[in-house]
């Protein structure tokens, strides 16, 4: 069956990517796959591209992922890319389909879910009411408070030295724009964001945070997102601290909310084993792929 690879114009934008889009078609004109590459534009990650083939399992195995793919990379070498990176999850077709096209496996992450049902509850207030002297516990929904707003910017450098494997993903450097604009996407989608911080009492700056967010309505899974704590105060314990406020708030205030979700790379056992103790079970793994250009 002949199949036809259309370029689309992609929307949605942001502040520090753009994406590209394809479409793939059979005669009919009946769409069979899709590929959608994500450049990213802020100086420190500029050289790297971001990619989501799709294929109906009925068209795969005829050149229409291949076709995709071509001309997601052909797009992404004529932008001056250095390299491209995607997901697979373990044992399926686009496990085996990267490495045959020169994708190379650079980092696995175990994904987890938290049944809120099944939650010990008495534990995660054990937990959050432990004292952690010069440190206390505050958080916020949305847009950080303007008074916290320059101490949580800098607190995002937890997230410097996280496991990334051999991925080329560069550098992120947050300023203020750039936190209150991830927030405003969450918010435009729907979705709420909750964040818990830990902070250090001697002056008021913000020592580690974690971030939750959770469907408009209060249903399905919430997913976490970043979770770090600067390097001069971690031995504390305020990583399992801080998530166990997050899972207690959330399973206060969003009662028909399923459970929550997680993924850790095999070489951060640090918050693999904070996620194991607070009942975190494993789902699947997935694998991250790169191809250099």
């Amino acid at each position: 069956m002949s199949v036809r690879i259309t370029p689309l114009i992609d929307p949605n934008g942001g502040p520090s990517t753009h994406r590209l889009a394809w479409l793939a078609s059979d005669t009919d004109g009946i769409p069979v796959g899709s590929a959608f590459l994500r450049l990213f534009t802020r100086t420190g990650q500029d050289h790297l591209a971001e990619l989501d083939l799709r294929v109906h399992p009925a068209e795969r195995r005829n050149r229409t992922g291949s076709r995709l793919l071509e001309a997601a990379v052909a797009a992404a070498r004529q932008d001056g890319r250095r390299c491209v990176i995607t997901q697979a999850e373990a044992g399926s077709p686009g496990d085996r389909f990267l490495p045959a096209r020169g994708f190379r496996r650079v980092l696995t992450l175990t994904f987890t879910r938290l049944p809120l049902a099944e939650a010990d509850i008495a534990a995660l207030t054990e937990i959050t009411e432990q004292s952690h002297p010069g440190y206390r516990l505050a958080s916020w929904e949305g847009t950080v408070p303007d008074g916290l707003a320059e101490t949580f910017v800098a607190s995002r450098h937890a997230m410097d030295d996280m496991p990334m494997g051999s991925t080329d993903f560069g550098t992120v450097t947050w300023d203020l724009e750039r936190v209150r604009a991830a927030a405003a996407a969450i918010e435009k989608r729907g979705d709420l964001l909750h964040t818990v911080v830990a902070i250090d009492e001697s002056d008021g700056s913000i020592a580690g945070f974690t971030e939750l967010v959770v469907p408009g309505d209060g249903k399905d899974n919430g997913q976490h997102y970043g979770t770090g704590v600067l390097p001069e105060h971690r031995g504390h314990g305020l990583g399992r601290w801080m998530k166990a406020a997050s899972i207690r708030q959330a399973f206060e205030r969003h009662p028909d909310l399923g459970g929550l979700l997680t993924d850790t790379a095999d070489n951060n056992p640090h918050m693999r084993h904070i996620n194991d103790a607070l009942g975190y079970a494993p789902t699947h793994t997935t694998f991250e792929y790169q191809l250099d250009l």
